[in-house]
């Protein structure tokens, strides 16, 4: 898995309920350096992608208006050991990927 995505997918009543804390600075470009009043480069997860059993289950396009750190939380029809797949794309061109399977 990777370090910058932690993943929980969990079959309750009868849904998948995915939930994802994903480690990022999600800083928008707006915001000043103390140090030397300068603005702060954005640098955001712009896209947000979730797959299981070969199919795109859940989507996002993200901006720097979401805070560090993004929780996300959805759910879908999946079944016990599937696995869940989630991919995010950061606006330098970063991408993480993280997997787990569905208890």
């Amino acid at each position: 898995m990777a370090k910058s995505i932690r993943i929980s997918a969990k079959i309750i009543n009868n849904e998948t309920l995915v939930k994802v804390l994903m480690k990022h600075p999600m800083e928008s470009g707006s915001r000043k350096d103390k140090a030397t009043g300068g603005l702060i480069p954005a640098h955001f997860i712009k896209d947000f992608k979730c797959e299981s059993g070969g199919k795109v289950v859940f989507s996002a396009h993200l901006s720097g208006g979401v805070s560090a750190n993004p929780y996300v939380s959805f759910k879908f029809n999946g079944n016990k050991g599937d696995p869940v797949k989630i991919t995010w794309v950061d606006s330098k061109g970063t991408t993480e990927t993280g997997e787990t399977k569905i208890k």
